[in-house]
C-alpha cells in the first residue's frame, strides 16, 4: 500500500513513551485494580490494562493511519489507526486521549466513544498486548504534524481501499486495528459515525 502523496511535516520532536509509565491495571469491567509500569504490563503475556485508541477521520471520510516507530517494543513499523495508547495514573480517558493526540500528531480533536473491547496478542517473545479498549472516533480537517520518536509514517486511506488492504496484505497491520475497523464497519456504530459530518458513512456496509 502506497502513502499518500501529501506534503508530510513533522512536527517537534520530543520523547513522550516511557517504559516507567504507571498504567491502570483493571478487570473486565474496567473497575480499577492497581498500576504498574508499562514495561511490566507488557511482559509475557501482558496484564489486563486500561487503554484507548482513536480513529481521525476528514470530510471526505478517509481516515488518518499512522505507520508505528521503528523503536517501538512491540509491532514496530506495523501500520495501525490514528492514535492508540493507554491513560496514565490518575488520569481520566478524555485526558489521556487529549494528551495523546497533541503528543503523537499535534492535532486536536472532539472525540466520539463508540465502544470497548477486550483483547489479548502476542508479539514474538518481546511480549504482548492485553488491553481492555476503548474506541473513539473524531474528526480534522487538515494534516497531521506527526512526531517522529512515535510514528514513522502516515496517510489518509478511503474505507474501501483499506478494506482492499485488509483483504490482501494483513500481515503488516497492528491486530487491534484489524479488530477495531472491522466492528466501525459493521454498522453497529452509524449514529456515532454520523456526528462526525462526513461526505459518507465510513459504517456504510462492504460491498459483496
Amino acid at each position: 500500500m502506497d502513502p499518500s502523496q501529501t506534503t508530510k511535516t513533522a512536527a517537534t520532536v520530543d520523547i513522550v513513551s516511557f517504559d516507567n509509565e504507571a498504567l491502570i491495571i483493571v478487570d473486565a469491567q474496567d473497575r480499577i485494580l492497581g498500576h504498574g509500569t508499562k514495561a511490566e504490563l507488557h511482559q509475557g503475556a501482558g496484564t489486563l490494562h486500561r487503554a484507548f485508541s482513536i480513529f481521525l477521520f476528514n470530510e471526505a471520510g478517509d481516515v488518518l493511519l499512522q505507520q508505528r516507530s521503528a523503536d517501538k517494543p512491540l509491532w514496530a513499523n506495523y501500520w495501525s489507526n490514528t492514535c492508540c495508547s493507554h491513560p496514565r495514573r490518575g488520569e481520566s480517558y478524555g485526558v489521556a486521549t487529549r494528551r495523546r493526540l497533541k503528543e503523537e500528531l499535534g492535532v486536536e480533536a472532539e472525540l466520539r466513544f463508540t465502544h470497548r473491547f477486550r483483547y489479548q496478542a502476542q508479539f514474538s517473545a518481546e511480549g504482548a498486548e492485553h488491553e481492555l479498549c476503548s474506541v473513539y472516533v473524531g474528526r480534522i480537517d487538515g494534516d497531521p504534524m506527526p512526531n517522529p520518536q512515535e510514528v514513522s509514517d502516515w496517510q489518509w486511506i478511503s474505507p474501501s481501499a483499506l478494506d482492499e488492504w485488509l483483504d490482501t496484505n494483513p500481515e503488516n497491520l497492528t491486530p487491534w486495528f484489524k479488530l477495531e475497523w472491522a466492528e466501525l464497519r459493521s454498522g453497529e456504530h452509524a449514529e456515532t459515525l454520523k456526528w462526525l459530518g462526513l461526505k459518507w458513512n465510513p459504517s456504510q456496509a462492504r460491498a459483496g
